[in-house]
């Protein structure tokens, strides 16, 4: 009898064990650079949201948002080593590792955001995607950054003569430090949260970016004259470590890339909300927004292209690019 009963309560033991394993639940880190409510945040919350409510709880996503992690230079070296598995972050910085990822990047690659849509939909960002593998990442999806413009604290930007010596901060790439070279300014790659006081100190004269970082990052007051050249429309990425995709069941990779597509919808509606608020937002503080001839800046892209689209693959993604109507 006394077997019996250890026999059974090996057996409640158990059960108890599987049961508490079948209800754990597995909590991802994701990491942004920018502030709570930012298009980019909300649409990883909603992507957790589903991927939460898809896999009846097993995952979780945490969005530290506001670089609590760090920069997107720091959490990219971050989310490939696995110490944190999602990561949202800008395409620019992945120009050195993933080759594909520089044609998104180039200087008036798409003629609209429109054009932006329906390139990384199709078969030339599944191309990307796929890149991103031999990084050690999975690319989830892309999301809306708008068309980066030229911001500065000197004078208006109305033509490339008026970019003459100037300095400007960059992100960490080397097309764009080239871009700004070819139009007669000078580029300072930093740290995105170091642009505000580097501005008002005197250390670079601006900054280039979308409506949303010029006002969420309040670069407006100390950078009054934005120029609207649009020089990039540059999608952002949203990656996992590749070892922790594969651990998961091949049901649960496809709740996950599933809820990533879903989450762009999501994404590019808050995005172009956020664009329009912003923009209102930042010429009722005083910013004065010009238009410059583009094609002058569009002319001096020239050395860029050479030299950064150097083989075979990158010179028909441009030409695939190109030839999406």
């Amino acid at each position: 009898m006394l077997h019996f009963s250890k026999l059974a309560a090996a057996a409640t033991l158990a059960a108890s064990l599987m049961a508490g394993s079948a209800g754990a639940q597995t909590v991802l880190k994701s990491s942004d650079t920018h502030p709570d409510g930012y298009p980019t945040v909300e649409a990883v919350e909603y992507f957790g949201e589903l991927v939460k409510e898809r896999t009846g709880g097993r995952y979780a996503v945490e969005v530290y948002h506001s670089a609590q992690l760090g920069e997107e230079k720091d959490t990219i070296e971050q989310v490939r080593s696995g110490v944190i598995e999602l990561n949202r972050v800008s395409m620019a910085p992945f120009n050195g590792t993933v080759k594909e990822s520089i044609v998104p990047a180039l200087p008036y690659i798409f003629r609209s955001e429109e054009h932006m849509h329906k390139v990384m939909d199709g078969a030339v960002g599944d191309q990307i995607k796929t890149a991103f593998e031999g990084a050690g990442l999975v690319a989830l999806a892309f999301y809306d950054a708008g068309s980066r413009s030229f911001y500065n604290k000197t004078k208006p930007i109305n033509s490339v003569a008026d970019m003459a010596g100037l300095k400007f901060r960059v992100i960490q790439s080397d097309i764009f430090v080239d871009m700004v070279a070819a139009l007669g300014a000078n580029a300072t790659p930093m740290p995105y949260g170091e642009v505000y006081s580097s501005i008002e100190t005197g250390v670079i004269d601006g900054a280039e970016n979308n409506f949303p970082s010029y006002d969420t990052a309040k670069h407006f007051e100390v950078a009054k004259h934005y120029s609207l050249d649009q020089h990039t429309i540059l999608p952002e990425v949203f990656v996992m470590n590749k070892a922790a995709f594969d651990k998961l069941t091949p049901g649960d990779q496809a709740i996950f890339k599933q809820a990533a597509t879903d989450s762009v919808a999501k994404q590019r509606e808050l995005w172009a909300a956020k664009d329009a608020e912003s923009r209102k937002k930042v010429e009722a503080a005083g910013a004065q927004i010009t238009t410059p001839d583009k094609q002058g800046f569009i002319d001096a892209m020239k050395p860029v292209y050479e030299k950064h689209v150097t083989d075979d693959v990158l010179k028909k993604m441009v030409a695939d690019v190109q030839a999406v109507q």
